[in-house]
């Protein structure tokens, strides 16, 4: 299947809604915001899809999606009705995997799907994550992730503004038996001025992941420049210390779709 979206980690994006609010001093550059405010929409408002909230249901062929890549599905503002739409819309479309990406993992267990879908959580083809700009970020947000149960439990490091230790979580005491699944990373980009991203700091968690056996994806070293350095076109280019690094987790769940 054809990639319909350039963000490498993903096959498709699905956006039940748009729009958001910043929390955190990675949202500072926000690339919806910035698309929003191109189109003349209001970005601080979120508003329900006309045209691409049932877009899963139309997709036959298994797809590994991206959700609410203009917002955020954990979003407090975001109507009840909708998410109960939206998860609606993933228990119908089961044939795909459904990577939820959150800078809220506070606001996860009390929305997660209603008790009468089954079967019972967790999805075997929803994947949690949270992203984790910096050390201060990863610490706050990590612990809540794990708290709730999912078939992967993943950390976008995008746009990494520091140094992370992961360790805690991919080889903690006393059994070393890594609690997350998969670890991306990524520069800021599409940008006058991006806050740069030291590859050092990508290096450092690559090879925490490597020790760890933990899947890595480095997604992009960021910048003002589209490059395609035989990854694929990304901003600063995919390639760490002469390669890519794509690699995709196993879910301990099986979700009866193959991963490609």
């Amino acid at each position: 299947m054809a990639k319909t979206t350039g963000i490498h980690w993903a096959q498709s994006t699905w956006g039940p809604w748009r729009g958001c609010a910043k929390v955190s001093e990675g949202c500072k550059n926000c690339y919806a915001e910035r698309d929003m405010k191109r189109f003349g929409r209001d970005f601080g408002t979120p508003t329900r899809s006309k045209t691409t909230f049932y877009d899963p249901l139309k997709w036959h062929e298994p797809r590994r999606i991206f959700v609410c890549s203009w917002s955020d599905f954990f979003l407090e503002t975001v109507p009840p009705n909708w998410r109960q739409d939206a998860w609606g819309v993933i228990h119908e479309a089961p044939q795909h995997t459904y990577l939820l990406l959150t800078k809220r993992p506070q606001n996860i267990p009390s929305m997660l799907p209603p008790d009468d879908l089954t079967p019972a959580w967790p999805w075997p083809n929803v994947w949690l994550g949270v992203s984790a700009e910096n050390q201060r970020r990863a610490d706050e947000r990590i612990p809540l992730l794990l708290q709730v149960p999912a078939a992967v439990h993943f950390v976008s490091a995008e746009p990494l503004l520091g140094p992370i230790d992961f360790r805690p979580w991919i080889c903690p005491e006393p059994d070393f038996k890594a609690e997350l699944d998969w670890v991306i990373t990524g520069g800021e980009s599409d940008l006058q001025n991006p806050r740069p991203m030291d590859l050092a700091w990508a290096r450092s968690i690559r090879d925490q992941c490597q020790v760890a056996d933990v899947a890595y994806f480095h997604k992009q070293s960021g910048g003002k420049r589209l490059i395609d350095d035989g990854g694929g076109k990304s901003w600063g280019g995919r390639l760490l210390d002469g390669r890519t690094w794509n690699d995709l987790p196993i879910p301990p769940i099986s979700t009866g779709v193959e991963v490609p």
